[in-house]
């Protein structure tokens, strides 16, 4: 098992709604790992849905047989811009629908600006090669995807140890016992993990030691059954 880490720049604002407060849409300094997948192209879902319910375990667990995992990113350089947005209504539309999304008609967008760089790894078994462009977030902003470094997992001895990269608490096997939450949908994420598991080590160059949890997986909450 190999990890790759990457550099992640935008060069278009990023708009993605981590935090409603009023009329006010804050944009995060962390990506979803699910985000990254589906922008590098990894995991792919239909342009129609007939109902707006996403379908992460169908479409991302294929990647646990291929042995791909894709972690969530940091922001390594992160730059803000307030953006007022409206969209205007169709004044010649009688008829009202409930729409099935939730986007927001008007208020102000807390966006990540043009220049901003994020940071994150891809583990992989070899022979990964990913797009140099992507696009994410509700804008589909531009960003450029870049390699720093990559290096064989090699397990270590150690049964305790910091995470060196923010985590999906769902895909890591093992006991959390401290953390930073980072509160943003579909799922909570944790940076700083302090987790008893298996750990992995990969030396990149230039860069400190990076220490993994070992059997990271995309995992999903069982379905809850309907009442009848």
């Amino acid at each position: 098992m190999r990890l790759t880490l990457y550099r992640l720049t935008f060069h278009e604002n990023l708009f993605y709604a981590t935090r409603e407060a009023g009329r006010l849409y804050e944009t995060g300094r962390y990506l979803h790992n699910y985000a990254l997948t589906y922008a590098l192209g990894l995991a792919s879902a239909p342009y129609h849905h007939l109902q707006q319910i996403p379908s992460y375990a169908e479409e991302l667990s294929p990647l646990n047989e291929q042995g791909v995992y894709v972690t969530p990113a940091r922001g390594m350089d992160v730059r803000y811009q307030l953006v007022t947005f409206k969209f205007a209504d169709n004044a010649y539309r009688v008829k009202m629908e409930q729409s099935s999304r939730n986007l927001p008609t008007f208020g102000r967008a807390k966006e990540i600006a043009v220049g901003s760089v994020f940071e994150f790894g891809v583990l992989h078994s070899g022979g990964l090669r990913l797009p140099r462009w992507i696009r994410m977030g509700l804008w589909r902003s531009k960003g450029l995807v870049e390699v720093i470094g990559e290096a064989e997992l090699k397990p270590i001895a150690d049964k305790e140890q910091t995470a060196s990269l923010p985590l999906n608490p769902l895909d890591v096997p093992g006991e959390f016992r401290l953390y930073d939450l980072i509160s943003m949908p579909p799922s909570s994420l944790a940076e700083n993990a302090v987790i008893e598991t298996e750990w992995l080590k990969a030396d990149i160059p230039g860069r400190e030691p990076f220490l993994l949890p070992a059997g990271m997986r995309y995992t999903f909450p069982e379905a809850q059954p309907k009442l009848l």
